[in-house]
């Protein structure tokens, strides 16, 4: 287990206010330093401001994405988000630019509306920003700083899911755990023992966590806004929460039963006593995962499985490996019924999928990257929209509510 990342939630403005930069930027590097002497290792340090056009003017979105990437870095942060883009914004045509200016910025868009609706136009928007940012880099490579966020609210740690809301600076952990879950279920002669288990380590670490947490809280009087153990994986089998599913007794994750295996994962996790913030789920990345990757590959793993999954799943659809001639609107279906499935079900749920260069359907991805697996490009199996699904309403999704 490790923490990804520690990640502060501040608003350091645009310009940019150097002051504030610098005290969080000695505030986070001070954590790492008293994570680090508690036996955690600290993978990165993340920066996240509110939602980017609260504070940047949408021509000048490049230039404080450059700006950002530079200040922040000198600062000991590793990565920057600079929050969400909302549904009716003018900022969307500069999403691409600004991403192109810096390999350490990461933004998001709004599918939803703070009062629970779909926007029509943002899924669009949000589709045809995936494509544009396919051809940026070899490989697709940008998308993987850009997603799509569905009822997702502030101080969610993971990225590019994180943005900050007003106040002063806070701070909370996303953790690495997905070798937390292998280790719990090896040993367990019952689905009873396996959930115990798991419980038991998960609040093992998390009393450690806060531990430390509070008391450079107190230091520094940040608030810490919570621990997200969403059990994310690495592209290791000792590291696979697919491997760690397939630990409970399925043939391959994406068969029937994993519906209910994921069903299992997330409900012991519900049951774990800690300070949470952000999804505290089950995170199925594709291409971060080498058991999830291996079934994708096989063809038993679908974006259809795993947008089924999502409906008790904690993240959504995340590093999706698409044909690369994959259009806007062909995606568009897709965030449309994310969107409606985080509002209906009242989580949140995000999209993070990569159209790759040249690649079509079947064919192995080519990634030299340690936080990847490779994996076959996955069928998307969707078709455009018409009629008037086409138009640009906010449409209204109402939470489903329990029945006496």
């Amino acid at each position: 287990m490790k923490i990804r990342s520690i990640t502060i939630f501040c608003q350091p403005g645009f310009p940019i206010n150097r002051l504030m930069l610098q005290q969080v930027g000695i505030f986070a590097n001070h954590a790492r330093r008293l994570y680090q002497e508690a036996g955690y290792e600290v993978q990165s340090l993340r920066l996240a401001t509110p939602p980017c056009e609260s504070f940047i003017a949408a021509p000048d979105l490049p230039h404080a994405a450059q700006s950002y990437a530079i200040e922040a870095h000198a600062d000991g942060f590793d990565y920057v988000s600079l929050g969400p883009v909302n549904s009716a914004s003018k900022s969307w045509g500069m999403v691409p630019e600004a991403i192109a200016q810096s390999d350490r910025i990461f933004l998001s868009g709004q599918l939803t509306t703070p009062d629970g609706k779909v926007s029509l136009m943002a899924v669009r928007a949000c589709a045809e920003t995936i494509v544009k940012l396919a051809g940026l880099e070899a490989n697709g490579f940008a998308n993987l700083r850009f997603c799509a966020l569905a009822n997702v609210p502030a101080f969610t740690p993971f990225y590019p899911a994180a943005y900050a809301a007003p106040g002063r600076p806070s701070f909370g952990l996303a953790i690495e755990a997905a070798d937390l879950a292998l280790e719990a279920f090896t040993s367990a002669k019952t689905l009873d023992q396996a959930a115990s288990a798991l419980i038991k380590i998960i609040e093992s670490h998390a009393a450690r966590l806060e531990e430390v947490a509070q008391k450079v809280s107190r230091m520094y009087s940040y608030e810490f806004k919570g621990l997200d153990f969403t059990l994310a994986p690495f592209p290791e089998d000792s590291k696979s929460i697919g491997k760690a599913l397939e630990t409970l007794g399925l043939e391959a994750f994406g068969l029937a039963g994993s519906l209910f295996a994921s069903t299992f994962m997330t409900s012991t996790l519900d049951k774990a006593e800690f300070k949470r913030t952000g999804f505290n789920g089950l995170m199925l990345p594709v291409l971060e995962d080498s058991g999830l990757a291996q079934r994708a590959s096989e063809g038993i793993l679908t974006v259809r499985d795993l947008l089924l999954f999502s409906s008790v799943c904690g993240a959504g659809l995340d590093v999706i490996p698409l044909p690369g001639d994959t259009t806007a609107e062909e995606l568009t279906p897709i965030l449309l019924d994310l969107a409606a499935l985080a509002l209906r079900l009242n989580k949140a749920l995000t999209a993070r999928l990569m159209p790759i260069p040249g690649k079509k359907a079947g064919e192995m991805t080519e990634f030299d990257f340690a936080f990847f697996a490779n994996s076959k490009i996955m069928p998307l199996e969707s078709a455009p929209l018409k009629g008037i699904l086409l138009t640009d309403e906010n449409v209204p999704i109402s939470s489903r509510k329990a029945r006496d």
